[in-house]
């Protein structure tokens, strides 16, 4: 009776993690590449507002929001890559997950 309980979970984790994991799996590399490109995109068009500035003031808010740009996209990117990180561990420990271990 405890293996058939073990075994029905299983199924049942598996039915849920696989197409989970496979969605992510699809979806980070794609989000890498649009946070890069969107980044890459926003760091220069703010750069060329900071070159731009003529006031005092205006210089020290653009060279924030560049700073603040540059902080967020690298913030998001590190985590997509934890997340990309955190997805092959997962899936690599669920594949050697054994029922009868328990």
């Amino acid at each position: 009776m405890k293996n058939l309980i073990y075994a029905m979970s299983q199924k049942d984790l598996e039915n849920i993690v696989k197409p989970l994991t496979d969605v992510l799996g699809i979806l980070v590399p794609v989000l890498l590449g649009v946070v890069g490109s969107v980044g890459a995109i926003w760091v220069i068009f703010l750069g060329v507002k900071f070159a731009k500035a003529e006031e005092p003031q205006d210089h020290e808010k653009a060279k924030n929001n560049l700073k603040n740009a540059i902080i967020g996209f690298v913030l998001i990117f590190v985590l997509l890559v934890a997340l990309q990180i955190a997805l092959t561990i997962f899936t690599n420990w669920y594949k050697t997950y054994d029922v009868n271990t328990l």
